[in-house]
């Protein structure tokens, strides 16, 4: 379907489909964080300390942080890539819904104005 002669029902359609390819996604970033632990003399706390891969964001105006294990963190990080992209069909659908909103409303204006006469 051509862009220029959109429905917001073709929209809806479009974005349907592209949505489901971009599962898994998840909002937030990840990150690799290293903190020393509650015991004395550790070795890995000397060195650096423990490392944990940490999931963030914000829910309802909170702030979330949820521990990912680092067999999963590659896993959660494309999701936190997805949901990027997410987010950018998001835009570029309610770009498209708009348009075709506004070009449904002049057409049935047209025919209103083509009734009269």
């Amino acid at each position: 379907m051509a862009r220029r002669q959109e429905t917001s029902s073709g929209v809806k359609k479009w974005f349907l489909k592209e949505a489901g390819k971009l599962w898994p996604v998840a909002d937030g970033s990840i990150s690799f964080r290293k903190s020393p632990c509650m015991r004395e003399r550790c070795s890995i706390c000397d060195s650096g300390g423990h490392g944990a891969h940490l999931l963030q964001g914000r829910l309802n105006g909170k702030r979330f942080t949820v521990y990912v294990p680092g067999e999963l963190a590659g896993k959660v990080e494309k999701a936190v890539e997805r949901g990027r992209a997410m987010q950018h069909l998001v835009m570029e659908a309610g770009e498209r819904y708009t348009k075709a909103l506004k070009r449904e409303r002049q057409q049935k204006q047209e025919r209103t104005k083509a009734r009269r006469r």
